[in-house]
């Protein structure tokens, strides 16, 4: 599966329409991404089963913002929904291709249970 361009409209029907999604916040000037970028091509076409998009962060600058990209390039790594990992930098294709596989072989249950017991943790730590 090639890669797919993803608008600010687009993003959160894309996350939760899929199981695996990577996300590459990404600038035409940025010398790192356009690096990062045939290898990001290249894992797509590896793995048709998992959603591949690019954010353009010039472009969509609100969704960058919102999701706090402070620099670029920026992977995100979604997995049923929940974001599995956040990695600022260009990967080299052996990296990205043991994320793939690792996001692949997660237990969601166990993810989920983690979550939810952060999510208790920090209500507990603000008094709400």
């Amino acid at each position: 599966m090639a890669t797919i361009n993803v608008t600010t409209e687009m993003f959160e029907k894309t996350i939760a329409d899929n199981d695996i999604v990577l996300v590459d916040f990404w600038a035409s000037w940025c010398g790192p991404c356009t690096m990062f970028a045939p290898v990001f091509e290249k894992s797509s076409e590896a793995h048709p089963d998992v959603v591949y998009a690019k954010v353009d962060t010039d472009a969509e600058s609100h969704l960058s913002e919102q999701m706090g990209i402070t620099s670029i390039p920026t992977l995100m790594v979604f997995r049923e929904g929940i974001m599995v990992l956040r990695q600022p930098g260009a990967i080299p294709g052996p990296a990205l291709e043991q994320i793939v596989t690792a996001t692949k072989n997660l237990d969601m249950d166990d993810v989920r249970k983690k979550v939810a017991e952060q999510e208790a943790a920090d209500q507990g730590s603000t008094g709400a």
